[in-house]
């Protein structure tokens, strides 16, 4: 496995129980990253911790290990009914709670602690008969976690520790009223462990800590750039026409071992996935309205390597560990400048390099600015050599089935001017 950029402190000389130093050996980690040299002596000792640091740095492990040594250690006293999970993970994308609970499954190996996964969008009795048998850790979104909760499928009164992930992307899917309705029926901050984790430590989410936690301790891992260091930026200036043939011309030239290209609407993933299977490379499209099954099957194909090319709208920006994702392309420039910085943290996981290529197109180049700003430094431009701009044989055609919904295809792909603050997404 790929080393992440690492501390000098091993994981050995942490208070961390033996049979979660096994789970680590098998995920083939020696060495904390920043995050988890800075919380994990805190969080094992029991405080509250509020955490920011970049995307694919560990973080995922560090309250994993925090929650699983905690309930090992504290065994309850008495019998405890099966529908009472001792801890909850809050994840704001059902994406991110799945890859949660895969980093579980192989940390907790050699431990004999329950773990349950809910989402919306598929598996409703079966994740609802999980619940049932008892959990001891309970990982899922906020929607369907209320939903089975108003059935009392579960119950919230015997939680020890309570992480919340992503809590800034919380805020900006409107799911903040959900998360105070679950964190008001838990037992209250002081009898319990509570662990927030968040790319950025803005004041909306530093006041959500101090009113739901404990006195946390506060611990910002902040690199040089906002931007993953080993991220090669450059983009590109071409004009509507020239975005295919470039596009095109680039893949060929550089043959990405595996890429994501993001785009901002349904209707631009159909034409550049048309166009790349119509020219010969295998790609697939990952957007709001593929049915969760169908994600997650193309999640794994692309993770397998049997996917090279996934054409995304920014539900992937967000949550996805894919280790060897090469090179990220902009095929259109992100208009939120926070989804820039995401989309290329697909690259350069895991202490690998990558490549993150933009185009600002005359349709979205106005987003630069802000993007420029935001990162805190000049995007290095490249010229459009005449023999990137590839002459492109005719589009494959998409076979649309109709939405379950019974909405247009893409209603929920039109690109945003700025992120959302009252809207509330459901994802039950």
């Amino acid at each position: 496995m790929i080393q992440i950029n690492r501390t000098d402190t091993p994981f050995s000389s942490l208070q961390l129980l033996p049979p979660l130093l096994e789970g680590v050996a098998d995920a083939g980690f020696s060495f904390c990253t920043p995050i988890q040299a800075e919380t994990l002596p805190l969080t094992l000792a029991g405080a509250d911790v509020a955490g920011q640091a970049q995307t694919g740095t560990g973080k995922t492990a560090a309250f994993l290990l925090t929650v699983m040594n905690r309930l090992l250690q504290k065994r309850p006293e008495g019998a405890r009914p099966p529908t009472h999970p001792r801890a909850v993970i809050l994840a704001p994308t059902r994406e991110l709670a799945i890859q949660i609970h895969k980093d579980a499954v192989v940390l907790g190996k050699h431990t004999d602690l329950r773990l349950g996964l809910v989402y919306g969008g598929s598996g409703y009795e079966q994740q609802r008969n999980r619940l049932t048998a008892g959990v001891d850790i309970l990982i899922g979104t906020p929607g369907r976690l209320i939903d089975y909760f108003k059935q009392r499928v579960f119950n919230l009164k015997s939680i020890e520790v309570l992480v919340l992930d992503e809590a800034d992307r919380m805020f900006d899917l409107g799911f903040i009223k959900d998360i105070r309705f679950l964190l008001r029926r838990m037992p209250p901050p002081r009898k319990r462990q509570s662990l927030l984790f968040s790319a950025t430590l803005s004041l909306r989410v530093t006041e959500l800590a101090y009113e739901h936690m404990n006195n946390p301790a506060l611990v910002r891992i902040d690199a040089e750039q906002i931007t993953a260091t080993r991220v090669n930026e450059s983009i590109y200036y071409p004009a509507n026409m020239e975005k295919i043939p470039l596009l095109l011309g680039l893949l060929k030239k550089l043959e990405p071992q595996r890429s994501i290209i993001f785009v901002n609407t349904k209707h631009a993933a159909d034409q550049v996935w048309g166009y790349l299977q119509g020219n010969g490379f295998q790609a697939a499209v990952l957007s709001g309205d593929v049915p969760q099954k169908k994600r997650i099957r193309l999640l794994e194909q692309f993770q397998q390597g049997e996917l090279s090319i996934m054409v995304a709208t920014d539900v992937a920006a967000r949550g996805l560990h894919i280790e060897g994702v090469s090179h990220v392309f902009n095929y259109d420039l992100p208009q939120d400048e926070q989804d820039y910085v995401h989309r290329i943290g697909r690259t350069a996981r895991a202490g690998a390099s990558g490549e993150a290529i933009s185009f600002a197109c005359e349709k979205y180049a106005f987003s630069l600015m802000e993007i420029e700003t935001y990162i805190g430094h000049k995007i290095p431009t490249r010229e459009i050599d005449s023999s990137l701009l590839v002459t492109p044989k005719p589009p494959a055609r998409i076979k649309r089935r109709p939405h379950p919904s019974g909405r247009k295809s893409g209603d929920n792909d039109r690109p945003r001017r700025r992120r959302p603050r009252n809207r509330k997404a459901s994802n039950r």
